[in-house]
């Protein structure tokens, strides 16, 4: 039931990461328990890939199993894990959902967004999921959570956090507003509309993709700057009295400010396009991703990482979290400071 020895690179935005020893693509719940009991009576470490962005494999690949599910079943606003994440937004738009006309041109899948908590243009999946439904790897039960029990911060949500790596989601609930009118607090977003407007969801929708695109931020095999991770860097929040003077902040509810990262790595001594490390650089386009400029490797990305938070720490004495997860590394690897990490190490 396991293919072996298959390469991880084509299954990511990056085109980065070695090979799984065995790879499964299950279509049902019962597939997915199947394969993970096989799993478990081989002793295989168990890695869940879903739309492929977001991530940083290794080199080495991944010694065990990878899963990618194809759940692609939707019940009205109950929808697979597997399921694009920009048909279902296409879907929402066409039907006059509000909601997440703002998360257009994330690449992905469904299930993938709860776990980092996506956000874009002023909108978060967490405004609008009801439940996560999630098949416990270890005893393999299943558990539905409510928004809360979601435990949702900005890029966080239980399922990155403290129990990363227990649960493989199965489908999302999500509320939606019929009829409603679109985000619209977004800056870009306010520039491109004017003031006054009354765009409709499908409009903001192929807006914020053109927005994006003209970033390297939509998936383009055209456009190399698009072979990249997503945005590299979390937004740091900090105490108003940590953050830069000059720099934009945004006021969070907990009295600290959000600062753009970009805004940090622009004014610490890099430039866009530049090369950072072996075949990784910064995007001409949007200086938050860290592009595969050609040929470039996990370890080079690394070291990219690295780099580029060792400016900014040094001009501003901030320190950038990365938000792509960092799969397959071993224990002895110097991994980017705040990195999250699945490795084959941990227990399965």
């Amino acid at each position: 039931m396991f293919s072996e020895d298959v390469s991880l690179a084509s299954y990511t935005t990056l085109g980065i990461g070695g090979p799984a020893r065995f790879f499964c693509t299950p279509t049902t719940p019962a597939d997915i328990h199947i394969a993970l009991v096989e799993a478990q009576n081989r002793d295989l470490p168990v890695f869940v890939l879903g739309g492929g962005s977001n991530l940083v494999i290794a080199d080495s690949g991944w010694p065990g199993l990878v899963l990618r599910p194809n759940l692609t079943h939707q019940v009205g606003l109950t929808v697979g894990a597997g399921v694009d994440w920009n048909d279902f937004i296409d879907h929402c738009v066409s039907q006059n959902l509000a909601g997440v006309e703002c998360l257009a041109g994330i690449p992905g899948t469904v299930g993938a967004t709860p776990i980092q908590n996506v956000g874009a243009y002023g909108q978060e999946v967490a405004d609008t999921i009801v439940s996560v439904t999630a098949l416990n790897r270890k005893t393999l039960a299943i558990h539905s959570f409510s928004n809360a029990e979601c435990r949702f911060a900005y890029r966080q949500s239980r399922f990155n956090t403290e129990e990363l790596g227990q649960w493989l989601i199965l489908e999302v609930e999500f509320a939606l507003k019929e009829n409603a009118a679109p985000n619209l607090t977004y800056r870009d977003l306010i520039h491109h509309f004017g003031p006054d407007t009354s765009p409709t969801l499908t409009e903001v929708a192929a807006t914020v993709r053109q927005i994006r695109a003209q970033k390297g931020m939509v998936v383009d095999p055209a456009d190399p700057d698009s072979r990249s991770a997503g945005s590299f860097f979390k937004n740091p929040i900090l105490e108003a009295s940590q953050a830069p003077g000059t720099a934009p902040r945004f006021a969070q509810p907990d009295g600290r400010v959000k600062v753009p990262a970009a805004w940090l790595i622009e004014r610490s001594g890099l430039m866009r396009g530049e090369t950072l490390a072996g075949g990784i650089g910064l995007s001409s386009k949007h200086i938050l991703a860290l592009v595969n400029q050609g040929g470039g490797m996990a370890a080079d990305v690394v070291a990219a990482a690295k780099r580029v938070q060792e400016c900014v720490h040094k001009t501003w004495g901030v320190v950038l979290h990365p938000e792509p997860i960092f799969v397959g590394f071993p224990g002895s690897t110097e991994l980017p400071e705040g990195a999250t990490v699945i490795s084959s190490e941990l227990p399965q």
